[in-house]
């Protein structure tokens, strides 16, 4: 190759160069479109859009044990150092009645339990007077009696951990445990 044949190829080259350099860039689109793109993937809600479905899960089977936590709901609560059924427990304790009496083969304990202040002796005779409580509200309702057996747990099952008023509000009360005549 001569010297003049590279003089071109060079000459060629800077031309290239600068008409590329020359030539008008596009625009960059910066534009935020107001919809977003299709979904590429599997579509989650943000929010409940109604209820849920899909092989009945969590539903109960009604005369279980389940229908009766979920529906009925199975404990009551008491003010401090008392075992009088409070007002606002009556709605409860009567639908317990009402499903058990529904459900006659249905046996149940009542668990009398107390917050974590007072002694052991104290809070094991206050549970199981909270229990009794609980046992005659039902048995009132037309419960028979022998359905329904008693045991206070005193101060050692709380459902609320700390010393708070909060958890000893929750601790103070009767659960009603289904012993047996229920799907569990």
């Amino acid at each position: 190759m001569n010297t003049r044949t590279l003089v071109n190829l060079a000459a060629v080259g800077v031309i290239a160069v600068a008409v590329t350099a020359c030539t008008p860039r596009r625009p960059v689109d910066t534009v935020v479109p107001d919809t977003a793109p299709p979904a590429t993937g599997p579509a989650y809600p943000t929010a409940p859009t109604g209820p849920v479905s899909g092989g009945n899960v969590g539903a109960a089977v009604p005369g279980s044990e389940q229908d009766f936590i979920v529906n009925v709901g199975d404990r009551v609560y008491f003010d401090l150092d008392s075992y009088e059924v409070k007002s606002d427990a009556y709605p409860r304790l009567d639908a317990q009645a009402q499903w058990l009496q529904r459900y006659p083969n249905v046996r149940i304990r009542i668990e009398g339990n107390a917050d974590e202040r007072g002694t052991r002796e104290y809070n094991l005779a206050l549970g199981a007077r909270r229990a009794e409580s609980v046992r005659n509200y039902l048995v009132d309702r037309g419960i028979p009696a022998a359905r329904i057996d008693t045991i206070s747990f005193g101060k050692e099952r709380p459902i609320a951990e700390g010393s708070t008023e909060d958890a000893w509000a929750r601790n103070r009360n009767a659960h009603t445990a289904i012993v047996s005549g229920a799907q569990r």
